[in-house]
């Protein structure tokens, strides 16, 4: 009877949340370029293929324009000729451009990787500092017990900083949401940023170092997840591949850019307003999995403790009789 009932439960549960759960509704289409340069070596090299496959999107009616993470390897505040020709960029497309810049700022300690909005005037002052970094690939842990890591593999030699808090950004056409790379394995960052009011998420991305191996369309498939979670569809821009796109119920958006492609493509992004059952409601459902098998285990467990301490108890009626000794003959 309880692997009826239980068996009943996670039928009834789920046929309930998809019958009766908010779903997202439409609210319109925006066209989001995606530019992938592929593998370039040298931060210079990847910034001119970056600028020339832009260059090309002139014409197509583009809202906005998406490069990969550590597509701008120094810091605009250092390189004004740099920011120079991505406003030159904006103004000849027609549209702002999110770009990445991986580099040390000159008003303080220590390398952020940051996603800049730039639009026809240069950077546009809305910035974006990633929070959570990869161990051992941005910081390493312990660094003080840990750090032998560094000579042995390709440990960070320096530890990234980390931002403070989520941002939306408002001047990119549509409310863009950005995360960068390893962020997009969670959740809940995507449901901040659409409690916040984004209108479309932005995860900024490189995996080259796994180029050859079946992690870079696994990260892209994340981007389904977070866009279904949310209700808002997310722009995964990578360097080197795979860079993809998803609706706001994690369905594709045309094709992917894979790992063998350098070029750009351009999108046209179904847009959704509302919000899902797990933007209202969070990890309420994990939290009551875990609960549930916590709960479960600590039954079980006093079971186990009182049986093994009093034993089992005879049933009523069921002592075994006592047989007299046989007498000496």
């Amino acid at each position: 009877r309880a692997a009826a009932a239980a068996a009943a439960v996670c039928v009834l549960v789920p046929a309930a949340a998809w019958a009766w759960a908010p779903l997202p509704r439409p609210s319109g289409t925006v066209r989001v370029a995606v530019v992938q340069p592929g593998v370039v070596d040298g931060a210079e090299a990847r910034f001119d293929t970056g600028e020339r496959l832009t260059r090309g999107l002139a014409g197509r009616d583009v809202d906005l324009v998406v490069w990969g993470e550590s597509s701008v390897g120094y810091d605009l505040g250092k390189r004004p000729d740099l920011s120079e020709r991505l406003a030159a960029l904006s103004a000849h497309v027609g549209a702002p451009l999110l770009v990445n810049v991986d580099a040390r700022r000159p008003d303080g300690p220590g390398i952020f990787k940051s996603s800049v909005a730039v639009g026809p005037r240069g950077p546009t002052g809305e910035r974006y500092d990633k929070m959570r970094l990869v161990p051992f690939g941005e910081y390493v842990p312990a660094r003080s017990l840990l750090g032998w890591a560094t000579a042995v593999g390709e440990a960070a030699e320096e530890d990234r900083r980390r931002g403070d808090a989520p941002m939306v950004m408002d001047t990119l056409g549509v409310r863009t949401g950005p995360l960068v790379c390893f962020e997009s394995a969670f959740p809940d960052v995507g449901r901040a940023l659409a409690r916040d009011g984004a209108e479309l998420l932005a995860a900024q991305s490189a995996t080259s170092t796994f180029q050859d191996s079946w992690a870079p369309s696994q990260h892209a498939s994340l981007a389904a997840l977070r866009a279904a979670e949310s209700g808002r569809p997310m722009v995964h821009a990578t360097l080197t591949g795979v860079s993809a796109v998803y609706g706001p119920h994690g369905e594709p958006v045309g094709g992917r850019l894979g790992t063998e492609r350098s070029g750009a493509a351009v999108y046209e992004v179904p847009l959704a307003s509302g919000a899902t059952g797990y933007v209202r409601s969070g990890d309420w459902a994990v939290a009551a999995a875990l609960g549930s098998l916590l709960s479960a285990a600590a039954v079980a467990a006093v079971r186990r403790f009182r049986r093994g301490r009093y034993g089992r108890r005879r049933p009523a009626g069921r002592e075994r009789a006592i047989r007299p000794a046989p007498a000496r003959r």
